[in-house]
């Protein structure tokens, strides 16, 4: 039996739960609410005071449904995502929305930063909103139109367009006139910057002098850093040696800014590249007009 209208939980506690079930996590909600992870608790324990019943088991850095959660998240989702979509277009009526794009915040220093004022001279009356963020993003649920990402074709969603590979070479500012790295010992002479990323390995010098023939070699000194932009700014400085995404720097490269350094070892393909996500196969016109100036840049983004 319905309950009557007045004895209806809040929508701030059911928005609360609804944020938690969709990431299965009390921080990550309260980073999408703005808000508290003791706010989204008090929520939560508010609702389930409320009915009377549990929702959630709570357990060492997890959570989880109790039957009840269960049956509950599946028909609130689906009407919270219903009034997103249904007032979203309300709220657009009249008032023109910007396209937002997210991206990592490498690939929005290094790539998408030099060449952002171009769409609004080609598109003026487009406004872009950039979402630099190195989580990955829920797009419907976080109102992103377009999205660049960052892995392997095998990985790539359904519908991504694939905007530019990987390619990986030592990169270094001119002022450093270092000469070809043709062996273990051209190294020892060096400083290199490293991307303190374990996860990514065909980004570590580790590998790269492994693959050269050099798994012995020990450079000068090393640098880590745990943001690629950083990584790149300090080689721009003269800092040392980095490995250089050559197609996201390719501003740099071309400007001079950074050149690549002649090594015995050919640059190598990674295996991954970006891709182009799009949240609506069917996107308004000028979500369309970013995501077609974004493939016409990418062709411009081949190493040279």
């Amino acid at each position: 039996m319905p309950l009557p209208l007045v004895r209806l939980s809040s929508l701030d506690l059911v928005r609360g739960f609804v944020a938690v079930g969709r990431r299965m996590s009390i921080s990550l909600a309260a980073q999408d609410l703005c808000v508290t992870q003791s706010a989204v608790s008090k929520q939560v324990h508010a609702l389930e005071a409320q009915l009377g019943v549990k929702l959630l088991v709570r357990g060492h850095r997890s959570i989880s449904f109790t039957p009840e959660g269960e049956r509950l998240f599946r028909s609130a989702d689906a009407v919270v995502q219903q009034l997103q979509e249904v007032m979203g277009e309300i709220g657009r009526t009249g008032a023109q929305r910007p396209v937002t794009l997210s991206a990592s915040i490498g690939v929005t220093g290094l790539w998408l930063l030099p060449r952002l004022s171009r769409v609004q001279d080609i598109h003026p009356g487009v406004d872009v909103r950039v979402s630099a963020n190195n989580r990955v993003a829920d797009l419907r649920n976080e109102g992103i139109d377009l999205a660049i990402r960052y892995t392997t074709p095998a990985l790539a969603p359904a519908g991504a367009v694939r905007l530019f590979g990987e390619t990986v070479a030592p990169v270094a500012h001119p002022s450093l006139a270092l000469p070809p790295l043709a062996s273990a010992e051209a190294i020892a002479a060096l400083n290199l910057l490293e991307f303190d990323d374990a996860q990514r390995p065909w980004l570590q010098w580790r590998d790269w002098l492994a693959a050269a023939g050099w798994a012995d070699a020990r450079p000068r000194g090393m640098l880590r850093f745990n943001q690629y932009d950083q990584l790149i700014q300090a080689a721009m400085a003269g800092q040392g040696v980095a490995l250089g995404r050559l197609e996201l720097i390719q501003p740099l490269l071309d400007d001079r800014r950074l050149v690549r350094v002649e090594a015995a070892l050919p640059a190598q393909p990674s295996g991954h590249a970006y891709w182009l996500i799009q949240a609506e196969p069917q996107p308004r016109e000028e979500v369309r007009h970013v995501a077609e100036w974004l493939v016409a840049e990418a062709k411009g983004s081949a190493p040279r």
